[in-house]
């Protein structure tokens, strides 16, 4: 089948389903008749759902299996169903949740897999060699990224096997309750950034010198209090006379650790040795039917392999907690599960909100209809295996296996708790689009369109519309992401880095702010 979907094509993702959607790039005119005999009553867009049946007021609309809606009038059948024809379903209960009842299928061990990194002393593994700056305080930010500016173009040619240089700026600092119970979500967060495996360890701070976040309460020293670990330049110390000054202190102690990171050189690890994060953003109706399911299938790969794969977001699983309270491993991860559903319940219900605030208009322009619908597809890219452990906001995964971190779906806070959790790759599935990426990590971009790959050519990394025009499986896509993960953590940069793209930083700080 061709890209361009000559022939009339929906995708029903279940055969208990009574929509599915268009598959055509452009959408379907109305009158189109399927080979099934439907006739649509109306001009569907790509992606948006049309009824299979007659569905009567009050009617479940039903996709995935799963009802994500009830039918506010009459549906003829053929007719497009959006967000305004259905009503959102409530959130399911948290009580009487299956409880470690699913047997997971048998997966079998992937031996033999490997893929040239860093190892480091702590036995982490870093796909990438880079020198990081972290930061205290917002008010040190703009000297930093001036002095990454003239560190990267004056030293860093010196160093070759450096990768790169990258200031952890971020808004945390000053100006908020840190002594707060939630205080401690942005402050672990920023401390296990410091220590994620592509920056080595935290090992030079820029702080201002008044700041509520002192260096010690960031990085405290070891239990004895002989070693801090780490070199620090405080900005309002007397020795410090002009601009100049702060700068050239900051290049001279950047110096230093550059000529130690430009001795290491990548070997060969075991790909049990790779901790990936899984991540959507700009969804469509596309992403639960042909990228998120090619990452679960590869989610699965290096499970079997030993490796460690967090998937998160938790407004976008929160309709499908039966599924992970089912497939947790243990009675205890179930239960770790449903503390960080209850206690986001309760996040959002104190600034008057709750999990139908996550979609977007773009989503439902992709044909998104509510969180209910984008959570199913969401949850795909978890794959099959059991769900080991639970991984809270801004700290670090410690077992193996399929972990569920729990963040918020903000693209770019769920990517910060997830470099905080430990990640050393991120995969990154889009349907409407979006140049996001990490300077920390390499991104892989995986998009679940044809139209959207041929537009963003240059921005996407893997194409997994394929899928939806029967060009490949998701078995044969999942083996291609895969592969690709392991040539990226090997030193294969991604588009986002070609083109130098990062987003930055964003501390979830669910405490007050003074």
């Amino acid at each position: 089948m061709t890209d361009s979907l000559c022939a009339p094509l929906y995708i029903k993702m279940h055969g208990a389903d009574n929509v599915a959607i268009v598959a055509n790039d452009g959408g379907l005119p109305g009158l189109t008749r399927f080979p099934c005999g439907l006739e649509l009553t109306e001009r569907v867009p790509q992606g948006h759902k049309v009824a299979l049946a007659d569905i009567p007021a009050g009617g479940a609309i039903t996709r995935y299996n799963v009802t994500i809606g009830y039918a506010l009038d009459d549906i003829p059948s053929g007719s497009w169903i959006n967000e305004f024809k259905l009503q959102m379903p409530a959130p399911p209960r948290l009580d009487r949740l299956p409880m470690a009842t699913r047997q997971a299928p048998k997966m079998h061990p992937l031996d033999g897999y490997t893929f040239q990194g860093f190892r480091n002393p702590d036995g982490s593994v870093g796909t990438r060699n880079i020198l990081a700056i972290t930061t205290t305080v917002q008010c040190v930010s703009g000297v930093v990224e001036h002095a990454v500016k003239r560190i990267k173009s004056e030293l860093l040619p010196r160093y070759p096997n450096v990768d790169d240089v990258v200031g952890l700026e971020h808004t945390y600092g000053c100006g908020v309750a840190i002594d707060a119970p939630d205080a401690a979500i942005p402050i672990r967060t920023l401390r296990n950034i410091s220590r994620n495996p592509n920056l080595v360890g935290g090992t030079m701070i820029v702080s201002l010198g008044c700041e509520k976040l002192q260096p010690d309460r960031l990085l405290p020293a070891t239990a004895n209090g002989s070693d801090r670990g780490y070199d620090l330049v405080t900005l309002q110390d007397d020795a410090y006379v002009g601009f100049d000054s702060m700068i050239v202190s900051i290049m001279t102690t950047a110096e230093r650790h550059l000529s130690q990171l430009d001795q290491r050189r990548r070997e060969t690890c075991p790909a049990s040795d790779l901790v990936v994060g899984v991540q959507c953003g700009g969804s469509d109706a596309f992403s639960g039917v042909t990228a998120n399911p090619a990452i679960g299938y590869a989610s699965d790969l290096l499970v079997r392999a030993g490796a460690t794969v967090m998937f998160a977001e938790t407004t976008e699983v929160r309709d499908g907690i039966d599924q992970l309270t089912a497939r947790a491993a243990s009675e205890e991860v179930a239960l770790d599960l449903i503390r960080q559903m209850e206690w986001y319940d309760r996040y959002l219900a104190r600034g008057e909100a709750d999990r139908s605030a996550n979609t977007t208009p773009g989503n439902k322009k992709g044909g998104l209809s509510n969180i209910v619908e984008k959570a199913m597809g969401s949850i795909v890219k978890s794959g099959s295996a059991p769900i080991s452990g639970v991984v809270p906001p801004g700290e670090r995964a410690v077992t193996k296996g399929l972990l569920y971190a729990a963040t918020p779906a903000s693209d770019f806070i769920c990517g910060t708790l997830q470099l905080a959790a430990g990640i050393n790759l991120h995969v990154f599935s889009t349907g409407r689009g979006t140049p996001y990426g990490l300077a920390e990590v390499p991104v892989i971009k995986v998009a679940t369109r044809n139209d959207l790959a041929r537009r963003w050519h240059d921005l996407m990394d893997l194409n997994a519309g394929r899928i939806a025009t029967g060009e490949t499986t998701i078995e044969e896509m999942g083996w291609e992401l895969f592969r690709l993960m392991l040539d990226v953590a090997s030193g294969r940069k991604t588009w986002a880095e070609r083109w130098q793209l990062h987003n930055s930083l964003t501390l979830f700080n669910p405490g007050p702010v003074t």
